[in-house]
């Protein structure tokens, strides 16, 4: 008997242990975390605290294959603002944004296959992309240059192209943020977003993109922090057994992995608490909980373990529920190990092609070509948590590149614009903005500059809505190093706006 209940406990540990995504901090594997993976933990979660460059991203990997080999190894490497790989370079492709703005499916998934290309070459498996919201809402403090678009069609037939790209290198993709982000004005990271659409606004703009990917044959979804109470008045979507087992599991017939998003934000931390948080999203359907961009030590590993072991002993939590989602990241793993892996075939160079014919110019008269150095004033908003704060952006670098002279100046909302009037003398003045219609500062920046130098450059660097009348207006549809790079070369005139 004692033989028994003790084959019993292991079995429900090493499914507690499986369903966890949990993070760690270092550029090598700790060894408790080496030592967890022994014991059943079946996924680890990259974040840029943990690359320091492809070769040791690669001998990390292998570290942890060395423990078990069919590990999945998550990143957030969404390209465009999201970048883990090149978190301090700013990213080799631009996002979804300016993807959707090019509106070439081909290119989409031409740019996912090199980007997983990559993540495969490092050893990583499981890419937490591609965003798959409608950004219906122009406010929206989190999703913006992330979506492709705000036309629902638009979007499914990239965020389809994109898994398609993806997954043809062996590299799942986990399609987020379900059952939608994009109609939100507040961000999940702080607290818990509501959308107030009916449930026919609901089936048709956000959950479009959600079916072309399961058509696509997406390996995994996530799910997002946020309160829908046509679907669902009492719970958020992460922790909704009608969300996630009644519309994802059993009517758009998703058969693949259900990650959460991350459990350490507000939305579900400040309410719920993550290892409460992570029993009820189990419970409803989740089978992988993702947590380490914060908490990301050993502790929150064995907190949340032992929070579903007695969850299953106390009878709130079905054992068969817990090894369901055991049995579907193993099985996961299973299919990243045998994936079949097809070269790419894209060219290193398909992120900047597809920056450049993403790029849009607005300008009365002649093409605003720069000759001589500039001065280029990054007006900086407040960091958007996903995005974070360490990834540098701009067009300063390369301009100064093809520009010898050229500076810059950093502002924010509390920087006098006539500063960067004084800054700049008598050089031309680009003036670069990210989401300059959701912040009355910068607006009130770039009118004081084109007052008194109405040969101003703006560059827009977010989702471009309006520019000002008369005003040089150059949109990049996105802030990743290539989307900057491809405005600096038009503006000197190196290559023509949409050339590939």
């Amino acid at each position: 008997m004692t033989t028994l209940r003790t084959r019993a406990t292991d079995t429900l540990t090493r499914d507690a242990l499986t369903v966890l995504q949990p993070g760690f901090v270092g550029t090598s594997a700790p060894d408790w975390l080496l030592r967890r993976i022994g014991e059943g933990l079946h996924s680890v979660g990259l974040f840029g605290r943990n690359i320091a460059s492809p070769e040791q991203l690669a001998a990390l990997t292998a570290q942890l294959r060395a423990e078990r080999d069919d590990v999945l190894v998550a990143i957030d490497e969404e390209g465009g603002d999201v970048t883990r790989l090149e978190v301090r370079t700013g990213s080799s492709f631009p996002g979804n944004h300016a993807l959707g703005a090019v509106d070439d499916a081909a290119l989409t998934r031409d740019v996912a296959a090199e980007l997983a290309r990559r993540l495969a070459a490092c050893g990583v498996n499981l890419n937490w992309a591609p965003s798959a919201d409608v950004n219906s809402n122009p406010d929206n403090p989190v999703i913006g240059v992330r979506s492709f678009g705000a036309d629902p069609a638009l979007v499914a037939r990239h965020t389809a192209a994109y898994v398609e790209g993806l997954q043809s290198t062996g590299v799942a993709a986990c399609t987020k943020h379900f059952p939608g982000h994009g109609d939100t004005a507040v961000d999940s990271h702080h607290s818990l977003p509501r959308i107030d659409a009916s449930l026919e606004v609901l089936r048709e703009r956000e959950l479009a993109p959600f079916r072309a990917a399961i058509a696509a044959g997406t390996k995994a979804v996530m799910s997002a922090h946020i309160l829908l109470p046509a679907l669902d008045p009492d719970h958020p979507a992460t922790l909704s057994r009608r969300i996630l087992t009644g519309l994802l599991r059993e009517e758009l017939n998703f058969d693949g992995l259900i990650v959460t998003d991350g459990m350490e934000m507000q939305a579900i931390s400040a309410t719920y608490g993550i290892a409460r948080g992570s029993v009820l999203a189990v419970a409803a359907g989740a089978d992988a909980i993702c947590v380490g961009g914060g908490l990301a030590d050993e502790q929150t590993v064995l907190r949340l373990r032992d929070a579903l072991v007695t969850a299953v002993r106390d009878g709130e939590l079905p054992e068969e529920r817990l090894a369901d989602a055991a049995a579907r990241v193993r099985a996961l793993g299973e299919w990243s190990a045998s994936a079949v892996r097809v070269e790419s075939g894209t060219g290193r160079d398909i992120g900047r092609t597809a920056a450049r014919r993403a790029l849009a110019i607005t300008v009365n008269g002649e093409h605003p070509r720069l000759t001589s150095p500039a001065y280029v004033a990054a007006l900086t908003p407040m960091a958007n948590i996903a995005v974070g704060d360490e990834t540098p952006w701009g067009v300063a670098a390369e301009l100064a590149r093809l520009l010898p002279g050229t500076e810059t100046g950093s502002y924010t909302a509390e920087s006098d614009p006539r500063q960067i009037l004084a800054a700049a003398g008598d050089r031309r003045i680009v003036a670069v903005v990210r989401d300059a219609h959701r912040h009355g500062w910068m607006s009130e920046a770039l009118d004081t500059l084109l007052a008194s130098r109405p040969d101003t450059v703006i560059v827009e660097m977010g989702v471009p809505q309006s520019p000002p009348r008369g005003a040089i207006h150059l949109a990049t549809y996105g802030a990743a190093r290539v989307c900057g790079a491809a405005a600096a070369e038009a503006l000197v005139g190196e290559v023509l706006v949409g050339e590939a």
